[in-house]
């Protein structure tokens, strides 16, 4: 008698997907990119995606060059009269919900687990594939690309400065590093005159403030005791990244930071070597940080207009 085919573990596939990638030495999100005049990949419906599936259709779209943003399944497509190219290999996305006595509800991309006891949280993948990779769609799955936009060297950026100083942290801006410290609930940067393009000066700046969301009086985001190099100080850096990340979209920056770049593939790789669900715990950590920070910055600016 045949064995029955072993079941799909997405959170095994995404993450060795994620292994390999880090493995060659690179951080592919990092890289600056507009696809078809968006920041962000989108559903077939228009609908960005957020959280872990921003993160890695992100990822995949870098990867593998596309020029479309938009992404869907194989059923949609064919709702559309369209085909997927013979071939093309599809991209593993997930979706969280919960489980009351047998029944599913659907949830957003960004939620990892629920405060009610009555309720199991599950996660569910499916496959979706992107527009390049089809024949037949619209011309509105394939619109034009957008130039990236130029700004003078070491000088503020008004946009991206005015978010920021909005959001209300405490920041120094002296010596040559970038830190949090969570004793004096405070950041540190460098001036940005330090800093060739500017951008990566936000994207710094981001950075430290996804650590900035960590206390309990915020988001009380706590991996256990933080000491450089442990995987507790590992974790929260991969979700700093991810914030910048999902920041940088919205802003117009890509991640960067100015620690080595083996150190930080030795973070991405310990973590996710240890815990094949990580990925996804930590992109949605990430999300609320970006999404905290957002609301912060909104507030802020409101009531610098009243």
């Amino acid at each position: 008698m045949a064995k029955p085919k072993p079941k799909f573990d997405a959170a095994a596939s995404i993450t060795n997907e994620l292994i390999e990638i880090i493995d060659r030495g690179v951080l592919p999100w990092r890289k600056p990119w507009t696809v078809g005049g968006s920041s962000v990949p989108l559903r077939q419906n228009g609908e960005p995606y957020q959280g872990i599936n921003n993160f890695l259709l992100t990822m995949r779209t870098m990867v593998a060059g596309y020029t479309s943003p938009y992404w869907m399944t194989l059923r949609q497509a064919n709702e559309l009269d369209a085909k997927v190219i013979k071939g093309s290999k599809a991209s593993v996305v997930v979706y969280y919900g919960t489980a009351e006595r047998g029944r599913h509800e659907d949830a957003h991309d960004d939620e990892m687990d629920t405060e009610d006891s009555k309720t199991i949280p599950f996660m569910k993948s499916y496959r979706v594939f992107n527009a390049d990779q089809i024949e037949g769609l619209d011309a509105r799955y394939y619109p034009a690309p957008v130039d990236p936009k130029e700004y003078p060297e070491r000088a503020p950026i008004p946009h991206m400065q005015a978010f920021f100083e909005a959001i209300g942290a405490s920041v120094s801006f002296s010596g040559p590093e970038a830190c949090y410290v969570p004793t004096l609930d405070k950041i540190y940067m460098p001036r940005i005159e330090l800093f060739e393009n500017p951008l990566n000066f936000y994207a710094v700046w981001g950075h430290e403030l996804g650590h900035w969301t960590k206390p309990r009086h915020r988001l009380n985001r706590s991996y256990g005791e933080a000491r450089f190099g442990n995987t507790a100080y590992a974790r929260e850096e991969i979700v700093a990244e991810l914030c910048a990340v999902f920041l940088g979209q919205k802003l117009g920056f890509s991640a960067h930071t100015l620690e080595q770049n083996a150190a930080y593939l030795d973070n991405w790789l310990r973590v996710l070597r240890s815990d094949k669900r990580a990925i996804f715990k930590h992109a949605a950590d990430a999300q609320r940080a970006c999404d905290y920070l957002v609301a912060a910055s909104a507030a802020g600016q409101e009531e610098q207009a009243a």
